[in-house]
């Protein structure tokens, strides 16, 4: 999928794994905005990509959506390699902070990894995945690029519980409540969007993202366009 004009810069997406983040339908939200801001956009179902130097050397931006996979040393090795050599990194949700939960070298390069989304309370639960939708805030902590201008707004989806490094600078996050019928004692805060530096490379995650309807709200839309166009190289 090429751009239908000249393209300046090439993205490539990456997206696979649990179905449940319909990582095809997610992916594609985004690809025009990507080719409108002048990619040449190339889209791969698998991540021997990530073992192709030449092709990530070449690449601006991956965008990734691959929830609950397996990766080689061999794929992270070359994931970790091209970002620290400038090629940006970015998605939302399960794509990219729930992608690889066996391997440490991938969390250590995306600085955080999902914990949980908690359910609601046992006599609210409607049933299916609505049982884990919670009605919550997203905080903007501070006027980086990729939030300027947006006030804080209100979700009805799942709310994830993050667990995060101190490399990471928070744009914006959520509280947890305490609650009677949960074992913690007090508010956890979240982070809910942040960004990283890594070598001469950038990282972008945004936590909400669950579904086409949440990625279509249009503070997360926004957000995730601009994470985008913020952690290509």
């Amino acid at each position: 999928m090429t751009s239908a004009s000249t393209p300046d810069r090439r993205a490539l997406v990456v997206r696979g794994g649990w179905d449940g983040h319909v990582p095809e339908a997610a992916t594609d939200l985004f690809i025009p905005f990507l080719d409108q801001h002048g990619f040449q956009v190339t889209v791969h179902d698998d991540l021997d990509v990530y073992t192709d130097a030449e092709t990530l050397a070449a690449t601006d931006l991956i965008m990734q959506c691959w929830t609950m996979g397996t990766i080689t040393g061999d794929q992270v090795s070359g994931l970790r390699t091209a970002v620290e050599n400038g090629t940006g990194l970015a998605g939302w949700h399960g794509g990219i902070a729930d992608s690889f939960r066996a391997s440490s070298d991938y969390l250590h390069l995306v600085g955080g990894q999902f914990a949980t989304h908690p359910a609601l309370p046992a006599e609210q639960r409607p049933g299916g995945e609505a049982d884990n939708y919670l009605t919550h805030t997203i905080h903007i902590t501070d006027d980086h690029p990729v939030v300027a201008g947006i006030e804080n707004f209100e979700l009805t989806t799942e709310q994830y519980w993050v667990l995060t490094d101190d490399l990471i600078d928070v744009h914006a996050t959520t509280t947890h409540p305490a609650r009677e019928d949960q074992p913690w004692h007090r508010e956890m805060t979240c982070p809910a969007v942040w960004t990283r530096q890594w070598g001469a490379g950038r990282i972008f995650v945004a936590t909400p993202g669950h579904s086409v309807d949440v990625l279509e709200h249009p503070s997360v839309r926004t957000i995730v366009e601009r994470g985008l166009l913020w952690a290509a190289r």
